[in-house]
């Protein structure tokens, strides 16, 4: 099992996923944005951390990831690879950077690979992108891609719903989900859409298949961590297991210590030099 130890400290490959999916171990990703979560999370033994551009919601405030940019993107990505010793690490790039443009494509996913020291980028869309995928993976950069609900197309779609669900959308992103394979995509992530879709993409490609709200029968889960450890309360799909309410702790241990500041108990005579 991918369990992280002092003994157990091999860096996490491309090569490393194939393989999990290969003999069936699934594989485990979270997102982090900053070095101590991160510091955390690859301690914990997570096999993928996604810098993602949901740092435009969680961490900025925005209500979708459009606003984030680039230079945002590539800080976050150089806090989080500071802090890990194992966990191989992706870095969306976000909306702007690469679609329609594989010239801007390829030098967004070279700066982000230059100047955080991340290990992989994620691109959201099919044969659309082809050629952006195609001019990234040309500069030996590995490519993740990802197909069904893509946040940054949601002013597109208009709605959060669960995506391919008609024959026509389901059809299209198998073919896309191969044709991302051929292109060298070495993983997909997957995002709300059905459970038996998915499991016929993750049947029908190599790569690993990466769920978000897609069911348990592909390669691996991913969660957003301000979801998972109920940081953020606003945001309760049906997808999204729940594993913590730092939230609640969160708000007592600031409320106790205001309390204690205001009534002068802190700092007491033994927390003083």
């Amino acid at each position: 099992m991918s369990v992280h130890s002092s003994a157990n400290l091999k860096r996490i490959t491309t090569h490393t996923l194939l393989e999990m999916k290969q003999r069936g171990e699934k594989i485990s990703m979270l997102t982090a944005y900053d070095y101590s979560m991160a510091k955390i999370v690859d301690e914990a033994g997570i096999d993928i951390i996604l810098v993602g551009d949901s740092a435009s919601n969680v961490m900025a405030g925005h209500e979708t990831t459009l606003p984030i940019t680039l230079d945002q993107m590539i800080y976050h990505a150089s806090a989080v690879v500071r802090a890990v010793k194992r966990a191989f690490v992706v870095v969306d790039i976000p909306f702007g950077n690469y679609q329609g443009n594989s010239s801007e494509a390829l030098r967004s996913a070279i700066r982000i690979m230059k100047e955080s020291g991340a290990h992989s980028v994620k691109v959201e869309g099919g044969s659309e992108i082809k050629e952006s995928v195609l001019r990234i993976l040309s500069a030996g950069v590995p490519v993740m891609g990802h197909l069904g609900l893509t946040p940054q197309s949601i002013y597109k779609f208009g709605t959060y719903t669960v995506r391919a669900k008609e024959e026509a959308e389901a059809q299209k992103l198998l073919e896309d989900a191969k044709t991302l394979e051929e292109c060298g995509c070495f993983a997909l992530v997957l995002e709300k859409i059905p459970a038996s879709l998915a499991k016929k993409v993750a049947e029908t490609v190599t790569i690993p298949v990466i769920g978000i709200g897609a069911g348990g029968d592909v390669d691996g889960q991913v969660l957003v961590m301000h979801d998972m450890l109920g940081i953020t309360q606003e945001f309760k799909p049906r997808f999204l297991r729940q594993y913590a309410d730092l939230q609640a702790v969160m708000l007592d241990a600031f409320k106790r210590y205001i309390s204690d500041v205001k009534a002068k108990d802190f700092p007491n005579e033994s927390e003083s030099y």
